[in-house]
């Protein structure tokens, strides 16, 4: 195994990606601030757990609603323009949750408005989005794309919630909003300016209902597709719903503040990125099965570890080893789904694997919410790592070719 900085950079060679990767680091720093801020200003105006599970819930009810069918779009229309609609949504998003707290108008009602609006952006833009790599890069650099694509957002999500609760702390969340707002249009101004080979629409003309079971046929019928979809359900639904509880842990738990859940979330982000700068560095390997299946070992040993730490900074660095872990997950997960995807069906496929991820994610949020405030925090992440752990081990022994995936 050998280490190299040129390689872990081989896909800023292609032009357009240049463009999608600046463009999209300073979008997603916003984001995460945006989300750190959400976050502890639901938890101040209710108090609740089960509130942060509750939003996290109602952002994920349109990707069973729109997702599969948004990934039929996403093989049906170019996938830039759909990415500038979606971003340009999530700008108005922001700026109207912005003047809603700047005029001290904000209700946790809103904030479950603005939650299901911003989550039907997100199931449109999430398949088009991760379909469009291959538009950018060769195939042969796609697993280094990803890995950046992962890097960016690992760094957005080191830097950003620590800025995201300083700013909180000292100027209030309605500034971390209209920050997200206008960091969007650098993601919209970079897929302006790339130069794409043209659309070419699927030759003959079937319905949405017959392209959408094509994909889903093809999901069930790879067993190695197959087996990662159903292993990301299970990391969405137990292994990371425990970071809806930072907020509430940061206070209740660690006795700090905004500013403790931003160092939190931040030193989750900072693992993040550790992870995806490994993979990207790794170049063209062929052990990604078995790094893959290292980090479902890896994400609910840490959890657990996480949940018995009341002392702030070991809680910081073991946080830190649960990104890592969860960045190994998705980040090997999407590269090997899309290498054994066909172009013509890839945006049907990946919108079956972030239906999955998004679709379960806010129901595992919701169960971790509402079982805090009935068995406490440490007993609702013991339980979700050690589920994790069940499935991690069925998925070792019962499915030895996800370990052999090159």
């Amino acid at each position: 195994m050998r280490l190299s900085w040129k390689q872990a950079t081989t896909a800023l060679k292609y032009p357009n990606y240049r463009l999608w990767f600046w463009g999209q680091i300073i979008s997603l720093f916003g984001m995460w601030m945006e989300s750190t801020a959400l976050g502890f200003l639901v938890f101040e105006l209710t108090r609740s757990p089960a509130y942060l599970g509750l939003v996290g819930f109602v952002t994920g009810v349109p990707t069973w609603m729109f997702m599969l069918y948004a990934g039929v779009i996403a093989d049906r229309m170019p996938r830039r323009t759909l990415l500038m609609i979606t971003q340009t949504v999530m700008m108005v998003l922001a700026f109207a949750i912005a003047a809603l707290t700047f005029l001290h108008w904000i209700q946790p009602w809103h904030i479950l408005v603005m939650a299901f609006l911003l989550g039907t952006a997100n199931a449109f833009e999430a398949p088009a989005r991760q379909s469009f790599v291959l538009e950018m890069v060769g195939v042969e650099d796609m697993t280094n794309a990803i890995a950046l694509n992962s890097a960016m957002f690992s760094t957005a999500m080191a830097v950003g919630p620590m800025a995201g609760g300083l700013i909180y702390a000292f100027f209030g969340p309605a500034w971390c909003f209209a920050i997200n707002g206008v960091s969007f249009i650098a993601v919209i101004v970079a897929l302006k300016r790339m130069k794409l080979e043209p659309f070419v629409p699927k030759p003959g003309r079937t319905s949405a209902l017959a392209d959408l079971k094509e994909g889903l046929k093809h999901v069930a019928a790879h067993p190695l597709i197959r087996t990662i979809v159903g292993l990301i359900g299970a990391v969405s639904l137990v292994g990371i719903s425990f970071a809806t509880l930072l907020p509430a842990w940061s206070v209740n738990v660690l006795h700090g503040d905004a500013r403790t859940n931003g160092y939190l979330q931040s030193a989750r982000g900072l693992g993040a990125l550790v992870a995806a700068l490994l993979i990207a560095s790794l170049g063209r390997f062929r052990f990604r099965g078995k790094l893959l299946t290292f980090g479902t070992f890896a994400l609910p040993v840490t959890v657990a570890v996480f949940s018995l730490i009341r002392w702030t900074p070991l809680a910081l660095a073991i946080i830190c080893a649960s990104g890592l872990s969860h960045i190994l997950i998705f980040n090997l997960s999407n590269a090997l789904v899309q290498t054994h995807s066909p172009n013509a069906l890839r945006g049907r496929i990946m919108s079956v694997y972030t239906f999955i991820f998004f679709g379960l994610a806010p129901l595992g949020m919701l169960a971790v919410g509402f079982t805090a405030e009935k068995i406490g925090q440490k007993a609702t992440l013991l339980a979700g790592a050690g589920l994790m752990l069940v499935a991690a081990t069925a998925v070792a022994v019962f499915m030895p070719h996800l370990r052999r995936a090159p």
